[in-house]
């Protein structure tokens, strides 16, 4: 009996560590010089929120903004942006069992200030949004993570109502559909959310579409766009006017069912809106909010898909530029870029709240978090 025990023992043991996972926290930053650090990766402690540090690399500037690879092996940057000239993007191969990044490969991104990248779910494609370029860029991916030249590039010459901020097109962001057959982009210089047909058997995959984009109130400036778990519905960000607008969602359609205010109140300027994200179970949806408010702004999510002010969470620092959820939805991760912390939140999955788990780190200007169980 004794030895039937051992055995089952033995099974259980190894089934739950074979079943056991660690989640990983990578951030990317504005790092001016190579000596200085730019991407770090942390490991989070998933019962307390605590971050461990387990690497880092240099050599990189200005690694602003990260995407990883669907099988988690690789890391994809936008670099050099914010820099008057061309800015790139580059690959690093992770190693979770000896806890290592390693740079593989970088390509000119087409333009100026490369703000946002987005890696099909085949992990063959990467697509990059240009800020200051006005552009956005495809380029094939190999299976080694290496990133082959951009074989698509479309620039545009768009404008929109606020001059200083809105004085031609300012792609923000690249988004896939939720079956991965389109892809869009919230341009900030002409409030619009570009969409194009996306066939990855092409050697230029983006097709144009007959309606080429949806429009959003003029002076808004669309920065960030996710889809709900559900695929029916989107939301938007939109940075100058401080509000987010919910959408329907139809075979490469958007359809405006709302638009609220992301902030705690309705201020005649300043706004910042930032980042924005829905958590896994679909119930609620958190927007990062710059400028004269610095904090995250909490709504539940109704089955028609409109939104319903919860409320705010400060976090506890200026510039919150952007955030994650960790897969299960327990934690919510914030880079306040001006004042460099980098804070863990726990999340209440019932109210939808946010609690401050007195666990954060400080960085140089952190910009961009991403968090992946493996």
């Amino acid at each position: 009996m004794s030895k039937i025990l051992s055995t089952l023992f033995f099974i259980l043991f190894t089934s739950f560590n074979l079943l056991a996972q660690t989640t990983y926290v990578f951030i990317g930053s504005y790092c001016s010089d190579k000596t200085t650090e730019g991407i770090y990766v942390y490991k989070l402690n998933e019962a307390t929120g605590a971050l461990t540090k387990i690497t880092s690399i240099k050599n990189i500037i200005n690694p602003s903004y990260l995407a990883l690879s669907p099988n988690g092996k690789y890391v994809y940057a936008c670099t050099e942006t914010q820099l008057p000239e061309d800015g790139g993007v580059s690959s690093f191969e992770f190693n979770a069992k000896d806890k290592s990044l390693k740079f593989l490969s970088r390509q000119k991104s087409g333009g100026d200030n490369p703000a946002h990248i987005s890696v099909h779910k085949n992990g063959k494609w990467l697509m990059c949004g240009n800020y200051s370029g006005g552009s956005l860029s495809a380029f094939p991916l190999n299976a080694n993570g290496t990133i082959e030249p951009f074989a698509q590039l479309i620039e545009f010459k768009d404008s929109g109502v606020v001059k200083n901020r809105q004085e031609k097109s300012h792609i923000h962001q690249a988004v896939f559909s939720p079956q991965y057959d389109y892809v869009f982009f919230p341009d900030l210089g002409s409030d619009k959310i570009r969409n194009y047909k996306f066939d990855g058997t092409k050697t230029m995959p983006l097709l144009d579409m007959e309606n080429p984009y949806t429009k959003t109130a003029a002076g808004s400036g669309p920065r960030h766009f996710e889809f709900h778990p559900n695929g029916k519905f989107a939301y938007c960000v939109e940075e100058l006017s401080g509000t987010i607008s919910a959408y329907s969602y139809t075979q490469g359609k958007l359809e405006n069912i709302q638009t609220v205010y992301a902030y705690s109140e309705k201020h005649s300027e300043g706004f910042g809106g930032a980042d924005v994200h829905i958590s896994p179970d679909g119930k609620f949806l958190y927007a990062s909010n710059r400028g004269i408010e610095n904090n995250i702004g909490i709504f539940s999510i109704g089955a028609n898909g409109k939104l319903k002010l919860v409320g705010h969470q400060s976090t506890l620092g200026n510039h919150p530029r952007n955030f994650s959820l960790d897969p299960t939805g327990k934690f919510l991760i914030v880079a306040n870029k001006n004042t460099g912390e980098v804070v863990v939140f726990k999340r209440n999955a019932i109210t939808g709240l946010l609690t401050d788990t007195g666990h954060q780190i400080n960085l140089s200007n952190p910009s961009c978090v991403k968090m992946r169980a493996y």
